[in-house]
């Protein structure tokens, strides 16, 4: 659990450059006895959640109190990111004043890509899939000095997410179960620790593609599960390779998970799009589809849309002008 104190914090730093996002009733998917709101977090810098964890994170080191960066790391931030986190860095970055170097796979989302780019961060391509662009910037990161911000790694970018969780919290006060997406689980890890700390009883539910089911089987399994490949349209749940600690995390925090097809991201797409009115990339769209895929018998019920960058191609697919 991360302390209250802490997420206090991250909420006032984060008030600083934007409010919380907006919660709405998906009438299209709630029923009589059932409730559904959309956490909508598409509409902050970036459009994506993933700025909360970068702001806070990079804010408390390059704080003048704190001496977590060495002397000469300072002038520059290096990640890996199959997009989102990315310009999620470079937008801290360029608040902060520092450079960024971002790695991405050899084939990433182009609108991911552009708007890193746009902010002024320098992009490299390190591998085919996240776990080696990965392992690229931990190489650059060592030879250079710059600071490497690992999002699934770093204990200060679930605190930055978790005021994700204490916003659901006051915007739904019967809130009984929160789906989300569950990548390098860094979301649900602070989702799930403000919001049962403030009501226990709360489920939560991560959400997986099913063509990258790494944490799906270390959290059925309690051991660290790697898979070959993480082939999926979802680059935001792209990872194949867990953290032994991430895993024994959400083994305490997450009552359950849900895998999700690539076909029903897509048509959870066209849904959001067609009855709420709401664009979301595939990642975005996953708490969706797993409520889509399966009945629950929660009465209130919020589902995280945790990202709009969705690539052009996709978009055109899912019939979004």
């Amino acid at each position: 659990m991360i302390e209250p104190d802490r997420i206090a914090d991250a909420r006032a730093l984060l008030a600083r450059h934007f409010g919380p996002t907006p919660i709405a009733r998906a009438t299209s998917l709630s029923s009589p006895g059932h409730e559904v709101f959309l956490k909508i977090e598409t509409g902050l810098p970036t459009g994506s959640f993933k700025v909360r964890g970068a702001i806070y994170a990079l804010s408390m080191k390059l704080a003048p109190d704190t001496t977590r960066l060495a002397e000469g790391a300072k002038a520059e931030v290096v990640c890996a990111s199959t997009g989102n986190h990315g310009a999620a860095v470079a937008f801290a970055a360029q608040l902060l004043g520092v450079r960024a170097t971002i790695f991405l796979p050899a084939d990433p989302n182009p609108v991911k890509a552009a708007r890193i780019l746009a902010l002024g961060a320098r992009l490299v391509k390190g591998g085919p899939d996240l776990s080696a662009a990965i392992d690229a910037a931990q190489d650059y990161a060592a030879r250079t000095a710059a600071f490497f911000l690992h999002d699934a790694w770093d204990p200060d970018v679930p605190v930055g997410t978790a005021t994700i969780g204490a916003e659901i919290v006051e915007q739904v006060l019967d809130v009984d179960a929160i789906y989300m997406p569950m990548g390098d689980t860094a979301l649900v890890r602070g989702v799930a620790s403000a919001a049962k700390q403030r009501r226990g009883s709360i489920r939560i539910v991560g959400v997986v593609a099913a063509n990258a089911d790494a944490y799906l089987s270390s959290w059925k399994s309690g051991n660290v599960v790697e898979t070959e490949t993480c082939d999926t349209i979802a680059d935001g749940l792209a990872v194949r390779r867990p953290l032994a600690r991430n895993v024994a995390s959400i083994r305490e925090l997450v009552d359950d998970v849900v895998a999700v097809s690539e076909q029903e991201m897509i048509a959870a797409i066209r849904h959001l799009h067609e009855r709420e009115q709401v664009i979301a990339e595939p990642a975005g769209a996953a708490a969706t589809a797993a409520l889509l895929k399966q009945p629950t018998a929660d009465r209130t019920i919020v589902a995280l849309v945790t990202g709009g960058n969705i690539a052009p191609e996709l978009r055109a697919q899912c019939g979004i002008a």
